[in-house]
C-alpha cells in the first residue's frame, strides 16, 4: 500500500516537474537566444571553376602573335565606334587602338577562349581612363564582346541602360562600373548575371530603392555605395547575400538593420552602413557574425542598447557606431573581444562603462567622446542628455538585448593600442572618393 502510494505521489508530481523543466528550458532559451540562422539559398563554396577541368586548353600565345583572334571583326568595329566617341582621353588609350590585333590595345588583355580553344579578348581594364565624351554607352560596347570575363571602367563617363542579354556574357565574372555617369533605378538585369562574383556600383547617379533579389547575387564583393537609393534594406534577402565584403554607405537607406544579417554568419567579413538613414534598434543577430572583422553603422539615427551578443564577434577588429541616439551600458563583453583594435562610441547616449571597457579607453581602443558617461571628459551637457532622456524610449524585442549566444571568452589583458598591429580592411577604400570626372564634350 505504501509502493502504491508513493507511485502515486510521484506520477502527481510529473506535471510539476515537465512545468520546471519547460521553465528551465525557456530561461536558457532567453540566455542563449535561438541558434545560428542559415540563408535560404544553397551556396557552392569553393566556388566550381569557370572552366572544367577536364577541358585541354591550348598554350596561352604571346600578344604580339597570338594566332586567329575570335571574333575580331565585332570587337574591332565596335572598338572604332567607342573610339570616335571619346573625345577626351589623357592617357592615351586610344592612340593605340589601330591594326587588327586588339590584343595590343591600350586596356585590352587577351587569353585563351575555353569553348573556342582560340585567343580571344578576355578582360577589359579602363580604370582611371578618365575617358570624356558626349555617348560613351556602356552598353553598346560590352555586348560585343561575348568572351568578356572582367571589364573594369571605373572613373570614366559610361552611361546607358544596362540591358537584360548581359547574363549572354557566359564568363563574365567581375563588373566595377564605379564613378561613372549611370543614372536611374539599379539595374535589374544584372540580377541575371549568374557568374558574377565582383560587383562594383559605387558613386554613380543610381535611386529608388534595391531590388529584393540584389541580396541573392552569388557575389563575393557588392559596392554599391554613393548613390541615391532610398527605402528600407530587404529583410526577407539581406542575410541571403554570400558576399565577403557589403557597402551601403552613403546613400539615403531608411528603417532598421535587417534581423535577417544574421544568416550571414558563415562568409560575412566586412559591412559598411554608414551615412544613411537607418533607425530602430540593433538586432541581436549581428552577434552571430562570427567571421565579420568590420562593421560600421556610424552616422545614422539608430537608437537603443547595444545587443550584448555582440561580444560574440571574436574575429572582429573595428567596429563604429558613432553619431547615433544609442544609449544604457557599453557591454563589458564587447570591451573583451580578442582582436579588437577600435571601437568608436562617440556621440550617443551612453551612461555606464565598466572597468573593461575603461581599460580600452586607457589603452587608446574605445572612443566614447560625446555621451552622458559621468567623470569622463568631452561628454554631452547635462541638459542635452536630460532632454534626451526624459521621451520614453524602448525597442521591439527587448529581451533578446540579454541574449549572449556563445561562450565568451575570459577577460584578457589589455593592449594599448600602439602595440597593435592596425588592421587592413578592404572595404573602407570603397568609400575614397576619386577625382572628378572630366565635363569636356568636344
Amino acid at each position: 500500500m505504501a509502493l502504491a502510494s508513493s507511485s502515486f505521489t510521484k506520477m502527481k508530481m510529473l506535471p510539476k516537474l515537465l512545468l520546471f523543466a519547460f521553465l528551465i528550458f525557456q530561461f536558457s532559451l532567453a540566455k542563449i537566444g535561438p541558434p545560428r540562422p542559415n540563408p535560404t539559398i544553397t551556396r557552392i563554396r569553393p566556388r566550381p571553376p569557370l572552366i572544367p577541368p577536364c577541358v585541354k586548353l591550348m598554350p596561352r600565345r604571346p600578344k604580339t602573335n597570338p594566332g586567329p583572334l575570335a571574333n575580331g571583326a565585332t570587337i574591332l568595329h565596335i572598338t572604332q565606334e567607342l573610339k570616335r566617341n571619346i573625345t577626351y582621353d589623357p592617357f592615351g588609350y586610344t592612340k593605340t587602338w589601330v591594326g587588327d590585333n586588339y590584343c595590343l590595345f591600350k586596356g585590352f588583355f587577351c587569353d585563351v577562349v575555353p569553348d573556342l580553344n582560340i585567343t580571344g579578348l578576355s578582360s577589359i581594364d579602363f580604370s582611371g581612363a578618365r575617358f570624356g565624351g558626349q555617348f560613351l554607352n556602356f552598353y553598346r560596347f560590352i555586348r560585343n564582346l561575348p568572351d568578356i570575363a572582367i571589364f573594369h571602367a571605373n572613373s570614366n563617363n559610361f552611361s546607358g541602360v544596362i540591358k537584360r542579354n548581359i547574363n549572354k556574357l557566359r564568363f563574365l565574372y567581375e563588373l566595377d562600373l564605379s564613378n561613372n555617369k549611370f543614372l536611374g533605378g539599379f539595374p535589374g538585369s544584372v540580377l541575371g548575371a549568374n557568374k558574377l562574383s565582383f560587383v562594383d556600383f559605387r558613386f554613380n547617379g543610381y535611386n529608388g530603392s534595391v531590388p529584393y533579389r540584389l541580396f541573392n547575387i552569388d557575389t563575393d564583393v557588392l559596392f554599391i555605395n554613393n548613390n541615391g537609393f532610398t527605402g528600407t534594406i530587404p529583410a526577407a534577402t539581406f542575410g541571403n547575400t554570400p558576399a565577403l565584403y557589403v557597402t551601403l554607405a552613403a546613400n539615403k537607406f531608411t528603417g532598421p538593420i535587417p534581423p535577417t544579417i544574421g544568416r550571414a554568419w558563415r562568409t560575412l567579413r566586412e559591412v559598411l552602413f554608414l551615412k544613411n538613414r537607418l533607425s530602430g534598434c540593433l538586432p541581436f543577430e549581428i552577434g552571430y557574425l562570427v567571421k565579420a572583422t568590420v562593421l560600421d553603422a556610424s552616422s545614422n539615427i539608430i537608437t537603443g542598447p547595444i545587443p550584448k551578443s555582440l561580444g560574440c564577434l571574436f574575429s572582429l577588429q573595428i567596429l563604429n557606431l558613432a553619431n547615433n541616439h544609442l544609449y544604457g551600458a557599453i557591454p563589458e563583453s564587447l570591451c573583451s573581444l580578442p582582436h579588437v583594435y577600435n571601437i568608436t562610441l562617440s556621440n550617443n547616449y551612453f551612461t555606464q562603462v565598466g572597468p573593461q571597457c575603461r581599460k580600452l579607453i586607457t589603452a587608446q581602443r574605445l572612443h566614447v567622446q560625446g555621451n552622458c558617461l559621468p567623470g569622463f571628459r568631452c561628454q554631452k551637457t547635462a541638459t542635452e542628455c536630460a532632454t534626451f532622456f526624459c521621451k520614453p524610449r524602448s525597442c521591439p524585442r527587448a529581451n533578446t538585448f540579454n541574449y549572449v549566444p556563445c561562450k565568451l571568452p575570459a577577460v584578457a589583458a589589455v593592449a594599448s593600442v600602439h602595440d597593435m598591429v592596425p588592421p587592413s580592411p578592404r572595404s573602407y577604400a570603397a568609400l575614397e572618393t576619386p577625382q572628378p570626372l572630366p565635363n569636356r564634350r568636344v
